[in-house]
């Protein structure tokens, strides 16, 4: 069954079928129901969902995909010959102007957490970034996963300043130029933690640091690409270093009454240059 999904979609992809839906009907679903569906297609091999990407402009940020829709294709084509079916369950998903913010449990070439973002024109996805990293399945420290939690989306009008709190939090705690504020971006030491290594509250967080620092191990934060959100959830796009290694940072952020309460993240090492599958970059928003 897997493997006949797997043909559909890809058959479609390469076909360019993206103007197949008449345009009244793409004007009556969201965006985010599109990136929604567009995704769960990956697992149900639903041929409808790729209508809503542009065929003849869609540019790819993931570097081991290869750029456009029939790239996108080819990718998938390698699941025919893998032994376990595809899963895909978005567990959070929020619209930010032109773009689509996802938060996934994924299961293809492996169990994985994923966020991807898509940005529209006209209705269709031209845009496609994402980070993804292997998981497990085991809890963290607090018994937490990269995906439980609350997804109720509130505060609609403080997405702004939320924004500027996550925006202020990673300069100055993540890149170092004010560690001293660290304290005042929280409520005392509640706070969720969903990261797959550490536990909950400050004390959870000063024990991860402190465990690295004794191993060497350096968490940087060298530059702030995006900043998403909507109302309470604000996801932030970072590129830094870990342990020495080019890595990718999309923190997700809830915050309530002016402070973080909860957090989750995807860290993904980038790969070198001479691994690209092309030249449009792992970043490169528009400005």
């Amino acid at each position: 069954m897997q493997k006949t999904l797997v043909f559909t979609l890809v058959a479609v992809m390469l076909c360019a079928c993206g103007g197949n839906k008449k345009q009244q009907e793409m004007n009556n679903i969201s965006n985010k129901e599109k990136a929604v569906a567009l995704l769960k297609s990956i697992e149900t091999g639903a041929s409808e969902p790729i209508a809503y990407v542009n065929a003849e402009n869609y540019k790819q940020h993931n570097l081991g995909v290869e750029d456009g829709l029939d790239g996108f294709g080819r990718a998938l084509a390698g699941l025919v010959n893998y032994p376990e079916a595809a899963k895909v369950n978005t567990v959070r998903a929020f619209e930010d102007g032109d773009y689509v913010v996802c938060q996934t449990d994924y299961n293809f070439f492996g169990p994985k957490a994923g966020f991807d973002i898509f940005r529209f024109e006209d209705g269709l996805i031209v845009e496609h970034w994402d980070n993804l990293m292997p998981y497990d399945g085991k809890p963290n420290p607090s018994g937490h996963t990269p995906f439980d939690g609350t997804t109720e989306m509130k505060d609609f009008d403080k997405t702004d300043a939320n924004k500027a709190i996550v925006r202020n939090f990673v300069q100055d705690v993540l890149m170092g130029q004010h560690p001293e504020n660290l304290p005042n971006y929280y409520d005392g030491n509640n706070y969720i933690q969903h990261n797959v290594s550490i536990a909950d509250g400050l004390d959870g967080l000063g024990a991860a640091l402190a465990a690295m620092a004794e191993q060497g191990i350096k968490l940087e934060y060298f530059t702030i690409h995006k900043i998403l959100g909507c109302g309470n959830f604000i996801l932030a796009v970072s590129e830094g270093a870990f342990a020495g290694q080019p890595t990718s940072y999309y923190d997700l952020f809830r915050i309530e009454n002016g402070k973080i309460a909860e957090h989750w993240d995807v860290m993904e090492t980038i790969a070198p240059e001479s691994e690209w599958k092309h030249q449009n970059g792992k970043y490169n928003f528009p400005k």
